[in-house]
């Protein structure tokens, strides 16, 4: 009885869901994300060094050329065409951010959405890139969050 009684006066450990977020510490691993530069253009150069670095294999992605007049869209020579992530296999490790030397990818502090499908779970380049800064600072900001604050002191 006295265990009972003793539960009353503890915190509650469910929280309302809508109305209310969990916090996350600074340290959060979450769902990956595919950085831009300040221009916009994609970083991430299709090296392959984060798929190398994944001990799931949970990363695949192809190599292509940036043509002529795509200097706005790429900021090097090679780009990732295609770039996906399997997040059932995925187990949120952080080797595919420290061994991007673009500083390409890094772990966000969201986790992944709940899905129906296993192919809801496989996100595509599309899925994972941030807004473009000059098109949508707001959502830019809020993608990045912490990130950029972290990496400045």
């Amino acid at each position: 009885m006295f265990i009972t009684i003793g539960h009353f006066f503890k915190r509650k450990a469910t929280i309302k869901y809508p109305e209310q977020k969990r916090s996350f510490p600074k340290v959060f691993r979450g769902v990956q994300i595919l950085n831009r530069d300040e221009e916009g253009r994609e970083r991430c150069t299709a090296c392959g060094l984060c798929a190398l670095a994944c001990p799931a294999e949970a990363i695949t992605m192809e190599a292509a050329e940036r043509q002529p007049g795509e200097e706005h869209l790429y900021r090097e020579e090679k780009y990732a065409a295609k770039y996906e992530i399997n997040m059932l296999r995925c187990i949120f490790c952080g080797f595919c951010e420290d061994a991007c030397p673009k500083d390409a990818v890094y772990l966000s502090q969201t986790f992944p959405q709940a899905n129906y499908s296993r192919e809801g779970f496989i996100y595509k380049k599309e899925d994972m890139l941030i807004p473009n800064p000059k098109e949508d600072p707001e959502g830019y900001q809020k993608a990045v969050g912490e990130r950029e604050n972290m990496h400045k002191a």
